[in-house]
């Protein structure tokens, strides 16, 4: 786990020498253990590293193969890189690192090494001869690559931040991203907040030659068109093949040079990855927990059930909001792009990191393969009410409005807009369901914003005819894994652990169980409540206690303290951001108000998000 940065399009070596330690500097939190750089011609790429893999200097990086032909920079693990490194036993290797298989596999089979690799992981590989660069992302976007392009550069970071660090371009707001970030607290990739920055996309490589105007792109894995078939509809074998293929993932991840543990809420998912881990761990497992005093939020009994069932190692954080408010300034500057979630992640990451550990295994991704979220539910009831559609659209949206005046509250707005939609299928109907603010409310808030652009719904458009042919349950995971998981969870574990240094795994994101379950038909993965095949293939790992319980999912007291005391931190931001040019001041100071009127149309993620943009704004001087 690392952070990587370059640029091609340098003006001589000390012009790149210099920039290259800019970005570097930038990202200095993601890899503390060394600084690594490759200045030649036109070409810098810099990494700094978190040693995870042979921890020897050897293994630094910019890593060059033997003959000096291929130079690489590269943030992430492969898990099976042993498995890979015995397909290539001509290559002299010099360290046994994962870094060096990486290339030889490429040596040898080029872009198609990427089918062989399973793990999280951004390469970026600069070839001497052709002087031509490849970049690759791992297929379900566990790690982040960002770019820059124009006339004369193509910048790249792990982070954002990294390619602001150049100082070679404007700042701008991107009016896409900013239409993305108010309504979903988060923007959808290949767009970032900022304008002419994007993201390569999950299961895509590039190349890119000096003088090239944008990426020559290549998709390599979708998670709605994989190779594994039609499933068997045997209830037996789907069970042991789901058992059989998250152990084997979890004793994947578990590799490791440095100390490891697992964050532990208490929740079916992470208690199922400290199950699997106790089954082959040769030491009791590390586990972490936040814990509150404000009972509603707390998970304690449940995360100390699992920790002394296997007789885990537990480290219960009390979190209360003094020390919150403590950790929150640094917690919002580790934040490389605005989000409306992240805090929980970061808090307990660097307690994790002060506890000694390097390595950290979580449960994110369990509700997106297994129907954990409600609107599984939904979406498979809507589905069953297909004839819905069948009735005049203007018809649909006068009985969306009577029915939302009739119960004024967001949800009830939401509805509106779906059951006033074009078609029934994924990319007309999902968006609607992860927005935090519809468009009503979008342009009553702010001015001149795209509001008839939606990234995720043309992305999913364009995927519509693979879509369609998947299980209901199935369809919404590509929803999620698209959208809400890729771009706020996994984007947010990714920035808010390596904050602290700390390496996060999710071994629910192994692309072979991903690909297995997304064929898997729906009466097998909901047959009785959320995620009972996840339960039923681990039985009986799991003790009733944790299946039944109500679900909370790993939160914050937000609303409480957001009236209380992050009171004057929130209104403080809601008024600077009041004076925006692109926002209706009068309109958002009347929205905060309403908020603490405990007015139910207001939820109180819609205002923190406004929060730490307003911040992120500031900290990183951008105007509009």
């Amino acid at each position: 786990m690392c952070g990587i940065a370059g640029i091609l399009g340098i003006q001589d070596k000390t012009n790149g020498r210099d920039i290259l330690k800019k970005m570097t500097d930038a990202i200095a939190h993601r890899g503390p253990d060394s600084d690594g750089a490759y200045v030649e011609e036109n070409v810098a790429l810099g990494h700094r590293r978190l040693s995870i893999i042979d921890l020897s200097a050897a293994a630094n990086q910019p890593f060059i193969d033997f003959e000096g032909r291929f130079v690489m920079v590269f943030n992430g693990e492969i898990y099976n890189f042993q498995e890979v490194k015995k397909l290539l036993p001509d290559y002299p290797y010099s360290t046994n690192s994962d870094t060096e298989v990486i290339l030889a596999a490429y040596r040898k089979w080029g872009a198609d090494c990427l089918q062989y690799l399973n793990g999280m992981f951004a390469i970026v590989i600069w070839d001497t001869q052709k002087k031509e660069l490849f970049v690759s992302r791992d297929r379900l976007g566990i790690k982040p690559l960002y770019y820059y392009i124009d006339n004369q550069h193509f910048i790249f970071g792990s982070e954002i931040r990294a390619i602001l660090a150049t100082n070679l371009f404007a700042k701008k707001l991107s009016p896409t991203g900013l239409t993305d970030y108010l309504r979903y607290s988060s923007v959808n990739a290949p767009y970032t907040i900022l304008q002419d920055i994007y993201q390569l996309m999950p299961g895509e490589y590039a190349t890119y030659k000096k003088g090239d105007k944008k990426l020559s792109k290549t998709t390599y894995w979708k998670i709605e068109k994989n190779n594994f078939g039609e499933v068997k509809p045997d209830k037996s074998f789907i069970q042991s093949k789901v058992r059989e293929l998250l152990a084997a993932s979890i004793e994947r991840r578990m590799i490791s040079d440095v100390p490891l543990g697992a964050f532990l809420s208490g929740g079916i998912d992470s208690s199922a990855v400290v199950a699997l881990m106790a089954e082959v761990s040769q030491k009791p497992v590390e586990t972490f927990s936040i814990v509150f005093n404000e009972k509603q939020f707390d998970e304690s009994d449940y995360s100390n059930l699992i920790a002394q069932k296997y007789h885990t190692n537990h480290h219960p954080i009390l979190l209360k909001p003094n020390r919150f408010l403590e950790d929150l300034p640094a917690a919002l500057q580790a934040m490389d792009t605005p989000s409306g979630d992240g805090i929980n992640t970061y808090t307990v990451s660097k307690v994790t990191k002060e506890a000694g550990i390097t390595v950290a295994l979580s449960g994110l991704g369990g509700d997106e393969l297994f129907a954990g979220y409600p609107v599984f539910k939904r979406w498979h009831k809507l589905a069953d009410n297909q004839w819905i559609w069948n009735i005049p659209q203007a018809l649909r949206k006068v009985g969306g409005s009577v029915a939302s005046l009739l119960k004024n509250d967001n949800t009830s707005a939401r509805f509106q807009e779906l059951i006033g939609s074009g078609k029934f299928n994924l990319a007309e109907l999902y968006p609607t369901f992860r927005k935090l603010m519809v468009n009503d409310e979008l342009s009553q808030l702010t001015y001149n914003l795209p509001l008839h652009q939606n990234v995720i719904q043309n992305l999913l458009q364009e995927r519509n005819a693979d879509i369609q042919n998947l299980p209901y349950f199935s369809q919404v995971t590509v929803g999620e894994l698209m959208s809400y998981t890729l771009n706020v969870l996994i984007k947010d574990t990714d920035q808010m652990s390596m904050a602290s240094a700390l390496e996060v795994r999710e071994p629910f994101f192994d692309y072979k169980l991903v690909e297995f379950v997304m064929q898997i038909p729906d009466e097998f993965k909901y047959p009785k409540y959320a995620k009972s095949l996840l339960v039923e293939s681990l039985s009986p790992l799991l003790p009733d206690e944790i299946v039944h319980r109500q679900k909370k999912g790993f939160v914050f007291p937000w609303e409480t303290w957001m009236r209380n005391e992050l009171k004057g931190f929130c209104e403080t931001r809601i008024r600077k951001l009041a004076e925006k040019e692109l926002f209706n001041g009068e309109q958002l100071i009347k929205m905060w108000e309403r908020f603490l009127q405990r007015d139910k149309k207001i939820l109180w993620i819609t205002i923190w998000q406004l929060v730490v943009l307003s911040d992120w704004l500031e900290k990183n001087e951008i105007n509009g």
